[in-house]
């Protein structure tokens, strides 16, 4: 695997992984993130095997492959580089050199294949969401949910579509919080998606910078599907 890529769009990339990926954890492979080359984009998964985000942005492949790198350090390696392209190269044995002009970095990492599989996200059967609306069903009701583990039932809010409006229900047993909004939602049918916690963090830090971007229910389910 060998890449070329700006250093803007790579750090952008790995500034949203942040959150997924688990800094202690006894799987040593879920505090890394996958790197895969393949036909102009360079493509970045974690996974915490309960919450799976895949991102990517456009690269130049001079190899295609993939290896795994530890995501936080790699994060501050990427970010503390000069403002140009970054040049990334995979050695044998795991590992990899991160060079940008004069600065050379390099790191060990481990197979692609002790990466835990993740789910694809289908190209059909998606829902437009207006992002505006989702932020705000999420803001409204997600102090609501459950801090213990051991009530995994209530760790997470039910989101409801239907073709006018989508709601938002959360409780963690003492406190109801409920939420809608008027919408047009093109679904021929109600569905119902449980949103873990974690994931409505995600989503609330995903969709904070963005007006006009809109999220499908496919993409959403593979974010936030356990």
């Amino acid at each position: 695997m060998e890449i070329t890529v700006r250093k803007s769009e790579l750090v952008k990339e790995l500034q949203l992984v942040q959150g997924i990926v688990e800094r202690k954890n006894s799987i040593p492979i879920l505090s890394n993130v996958l790197a895969e080359a393949r036909a102009g984009e360079l493509r970045l998964s974690a996974t915490d095997l309960d919450v799976s985000l895949r991102s990517g942005c456009e690269a130049q492949v001079k190899g295609e492959g993939a290896i795994t790198l530890g995501a936080k350090k790699l994060y501050e390696i990427v970010r503390s580089l000069p403002e140009s392209e970054v040049h990334l190269k995979v050695l044998p044995e795991a590992w990899a050199t991160i060079e940008c002009e004069r600065v050379s970095f390099k790191m060990a990492g481990l197979p692609r294949e002790d990466f835990p599989a993740l789910p694809e996200a289908k190209g059909t059967g998606g829902v437009e969401l207006p992002v505006p609306a989702l932020r705000e069903l999420i803001s409204r009701t997600a102090f609501a949910v459950t801090a213990e583990d051991a009530r995994y039932y209530l760790a997470g809010a039910l989101l409801i579509l239907e073709k006018d409006s989508l709601s938002m229900v959360a409780t963690d047993g003492h406190r109801l919080a409920y939420a809608q909004r008027h919408a047009p939602v093109k679904t021929a049918e109600a569905q119902r998606v449980l949103v873990p916690r974690k994931a409505l963090q995600e989503l609330a830090r995903l969709l904070g910078g963005s007006e006009v971007t809109r999220n499908t229910l496919a993409n959403a389910k593979e974010l936030l599907a356990a």
